[in-house]
């Protein structure tokens, strides 16, 4: 369950995997349409495939371990601001209970602490903001990272099988038949190179 926040996040740019797959895995020629000919079908029929995304991202070796890694990030982080947190709360009460039972020799001292404090709140503040917008890029740096591996792959994969257009499935494909489905194929030789380039 632990994994589920950024496969979800996965899933959700796999919309976006499907586009660029579109995009860069078709063959025909934008240029060579430009009387508005009509477009001729070859006579064999258009040679399509599919590729189930949410799979490939679940499947994934490379994605798998960048979001252990986020996740680990993440709880770090949390675990930090956390204890911050805590450390400012205790310090907070403290200086009340101090304040109330007249610890503090000057009323110029008590001000000096409840101004560190309050600079501490601000600092945590800031702390927050500045974490949460780290993990925003680094979740965002991760997506791109696996895009750019699929698609990057995607294309290979073409070359050799010269399909005339790969689709995702997520949102474009109800029915498809398993014959068209390459993405056993996909996650084997993406999973291969990843491993290759951990050594």
């Amino acid at each position: 369950m632990k994994k589920l926040p950024l496969v979800l996040s996965f899933i959700a740019l796999a919309g976006v995997v499907a586009l660029f797959i579109i995009n860069f895995t078709a063959k025909s020629s934008e240029s060579g349409n430009a009387d508005n000919e009509p477009v001729r079908i070859p006579e064999g029929g258009l040679k399509i495939a599919y590729v189930q995304t949410d799979s490939v991202l679940v499947n994934y070796q490379l994605a798998l371990d960048l979001n252990d890694e986020f996740v680990a990030k993440r709880t770090q982080f949390n675990e930090d601001f956390s204890k911050r947190r805590s450390n400012l709360e205790k310090q907070a009460v403290a200086f009340q209970e101090k304040l109330q039972r007249g610890g503090f020799l000057t009323e110029e001292r008590a001000m000096q602490e409840r101004d560190r404090i309050l600079n501490e709140e601000q600092e945590i503040q800031q702390l927050d903001y500045e974490l949460s917008n780290r993990l925003a890029k680094m979740e965002r740096d991760i997506n791109i990272q696996i895009i750019d591996s699929i698609v990057g792959y995607v294309k290979d994969y073409n070359k050799k099988h010269n399909y005339d257009y790969i689709f995702s499935n997520n949102g474009n494909i109800i029915v498809g038949a398993k014959q068209y489905n390459i993405t056993k194929d996909i996650v084997e030789v993406l999973n291969v190179r990843y491993d290759k380039s951990k050594k």
